[in-house]
């Protein structure tokens, strides 16, 4: 459906059965096709580092103020690492890589995501809450799908129950036609019967990427799982980046000077390139000089 490559990415966090149930559903197209982009990752690649960023979203939107994460799928893939930040206002950026990693399809006739990722590894997640140190979850590569990876990590690193769901669609001309996911957290005072009829309804529904394409808004594909759901609130996802000039000026700085001496006796120009959005900062001799002369004033 063409018209979802145009509306806007959202987040939905709500709650099901009496507040034992914690429930968020993302939409993320618009963040994986700029990630494509500027990456110009191939469809295989593309689902994996979709499926990441969707995670990074919604574990983002649990944080609070100005607390931040960032996701790390090391596997043993031919894609390498993909890594993911994400912060409580809905901002997330993504990179991998090799985002040149295109292979058969599996044997369900999907995007082979394990195949690329792999399936020994891990996954780590850096919360920074503020605090003195900032928090660290590692938990080892089950699927490589990383829907059931993510549903692994929570329970066992953050010993939440969980069912993960990510998806990424993508188009014959590798645009993403939609991406997205939920995840549903199970919280102390469920019965049996209603965690078996949780799981009985993720297990009935259909791909998240199906539901999407159909038109589907957050809130509908909720109430497939969580008829009861209630929406508590809504952000905007968006792609965002923090690197600057600026930055890119103190790790330069940070090389010392017979470091940045070399550089402007080797090259006419020196390029650094963000890892996370691909912008080129181009560094011509004297503004190398003018950062050798910072080092100066710095000793």
């Amino acid at each position: 459906m063409e018209e979802n490559k145009t509306e806007k990415d959202r987040l939905i966090r709500g709650t099901a059965m009496d507040g034992k149930v914690r429930a968020f559903a993302v939409r993320t197209t618009q963040v994986v096709e700029e990630l494509r982009r500027r990456h110009d990752t191939y469809p295989t690649t593309t689902a994996a580092l979709g499926r990441t960023v969707t995670a990074a979203a919604m574990m983002g939107a649990m944080l609070k103020g100005e607390e931040r994460l960032s996701i790390q799928v090391k596997g043993d893939g031919p894609i390498g690492q993909i890594a993911a930040d994400a912060n409580a206002k809905g901002e997330v950026r993504g990179t991998v890589t090799n985002p040149h990693v295109q292979l058969p399809s599996n044997s369900k006739g999907k995007l082979d995501v394990a195949g690329a990722v792999g399936t020994t590894g891990f996954i780590h997640v850096t919360k920074d809450l503020g605090l003195k140190d900032p928090y660290r979850g590692s938990v080892p590569l089950i699927s490589g799908e990383l829907g059931e990876d993510f549903t692994y990590y929570f329970a066992l690193s953050e010993q939440t129950p969980s069912a993960v769901g990510l998806g990424v669609l993508v188009d014959t001309d590798s645009s993403v036609i939609v991406a997205g996911g939920f995840i549903i957290q199970l919280l102390p005072g469920l019965s049996d019967p209603e965690i078996d009829a949780i799981e009985h309804a993720v297990s009935q529904l259909p791909p998240v990427t199906s539901l999407l394409d159909q038109g589907l808004e957050l809130e509908e594909m909720l109430r497939w799982i969580l008829p009861d759901v209630k929406v508590l609130d809504e952000m905007d996802i968006i792609f965002s980046c923090n690197c600057s000039w600026e930055r890119v000026e103190r790790t330069l700085i940070s090389l010392g000077k017979d470091e940045l001496i070399q550089l402007r006796d080797e090259d006419k120009e020196t390029e650094v390139v963000c890892d996370f959005c691909n912008e080129v900062y181009t560094f011509g001799q004297q503004e190398l000089d003018d950062l050798i002369a910072k080092t100066e004033q710095d000793n």
